[in-house]
C-alpha cells in the first residue's frame, strides 16, 4: 500500500513550474519515502540486535530476584506477627529496606451486564447503576444547522489535506 505525504502548508518550499517539474516532484518524495523506510528497517534491525544481547541477563536477573523474593516473602510470612507487632503496622523496617503488607479492593466481576442492570432495577438497587450521559457528536455532524443553533455548539470545518502519494512497484509484479 503506498504511503501519503500530507501537506498542511508550503512555506519556504520550492514551488514545481510545471507538470514536468511536478512529475518529478512526486518521483523524488517516493525515493525519499523508500530511503526512510531503509534506515527505518536498518534501525530496527540494530535495536533486534541489541535487544537480543541483553534478553538471556535480563531473563536470568528476573529469575534471581524472584527466587529472593519468594525467600524473603516466606521469611516474613513466618515471622509476620512478631514483624507487625501483632498485627498493629503494616510495614516491617530492614536495615537494606522494608516489606509492607497491603489490601487491596475487591475486585467486582460482572457477566451479562444487560441482564445484571436488568435485575438491579428491579431489585430496586439503581444506586449500583451509572448512567452516562454525553454529547452524540456524530448526530451533530449529520444535522448541523441545527446542532449549531444550540449555544455552546459550534460546527467548523474538518479542513482539507493534500495528499501526495507515489507509485510503488510491487515486487511480486518484478519477480
Amino acid at each position: 500500500m503506498a504511503k501519503t505525504a500530507r501537506i498542511k502548508q508550503a512555506a519556504t518550499a520550492p514551488v514545481p513550474q510545471n507538470e514536468a517539474d511536478v512529475n518529478a516532484a512526486i518521483r523524488k518524495i517516493g525515493d525519499l519515502q523508500r530511503v526512510q523506510d531503509g534506515l527505518k528497517n536498518a534501525m530496527d534491525g540494530e535495536i533486534a540486535t541489541v535487544k537480543a544481547g541483553y534478553e538471556a541477563p535480563l531473563a536470568l536477573a528476573a529469575a534471581d530476584l524472584e527466587t529472593l523474593a519468594q525467600g524473603v516473602r516466606t521469611w516474613c510470612a513466618a515471622n509476620r506477627d512478631g514483624l507487625t507487632g501483632g498485627g498493629k503496622v503494616k510495614t516491617a523496617r530492614f536495615l537494606a529496606g522494608e516489606v509492607s503488607w497491603r489490601t487491596r479492593p475487591p475486585k467486582v466481576t460482572v457477566r451479562g451486564v444487560v441482564a445484571v442492570i436488568d435485575r438491579l432495577t428491579d431489585l430496586g438497587l439503581t444506586r449500583f447503576i451509572r448512567t452516562k450521559r454525553e454529547v452524540d457528536k456524530d448526530a451533530m455532524r449529520a444535522d448541523p444547522i441545527v446542532a449549531a443553533a444550540v449555544e455552546g455548539v459550534k460546527i467548523a470545518s474538518g479542513g482539507e489535506d493534500f495528499v501526495i502519494k507515489p507509485d510503488e512497484t510491487k515486487l511480486e509484479e518484478i519477480i
